[in-house]
């Protein structure tokens, strides 16, 4: 798709379970309220300390959506719409997007974040069609290190941060 072509309010993507559609400002308030510190432990930011602090970060988010550079999924369950957290999928454009997750803590180990993040990879596959995807992840983070592994990632760099030292997968394009 050509990014004049790109049109960021008709984005669904459905699982088995899951709803997951580009963030809105309507997704605010019950995406603030499933950010954790355990949520982020594994991640290079910190939980935005108010409302007003998180809306910083996400009217950034829609000028990213809205050009198709940066998109960030909310992902809900199919049968209530509650929101579960978010997929994100970092410079959408390039050869190899990069795809985060986070999922609240009530939620997870029953395989939310994998259907998540495959889901969203299999939608970028055919919509985006780029070589592959790249999956950072802490070293300590097993579960999630897992997602990467069931879709077929392989590590080929590691990075540190401030956090914590991470592994990066590669994880192929669904249609190759």
């Amino acid at each position: 798709m050509a990014a004049d072509e790109w049109d960021a309010s008709g984005v669904e993507i459905k699982s088995q379970r899951l709803r997951l559609k580009l963030f809105t400002a309507g997704d605010a308030d019950e995406v603030f309220a499933a950010i954790t510190p355990a949520i982020t432990r594994f991640m290079q930011w910190e939980p935005p300390r108010s409302p007003s602090a998180f809306a910083e970060v996400w009217r950034s988010w829609l000028v990213s959506i809205l050009d198709g550079s940066d998109l960030h999924f909310v992902v809900r369950w199919l049968a209530d719409d509650r929101c579960l957290g978010l997929v994100g999928l970092h410079a959408a454009r390039t050869a190899c997007p990069e795809i985060g997750i986070w999922i609240r803590e009530d939620a997870q180990a029953n395989g939310i974040g994998g259907e998540a993040v495959a889901a969203v990879a299999a939608w970028a596959s055919v919509e985006l069609d780029p070589d592959c995807f790249a999956y950072p992840v802490a070293e300590e983070n097993v579960a999630s290190r897992r997602i990467a592994e069931r879709l077929g990632g392989r590590v080929v760099e590691t990075r540190s941060n401030l956090k914590y030292a991470s592994v990066v997968y590669r994880i192929p394009n669904f249609r190759r």
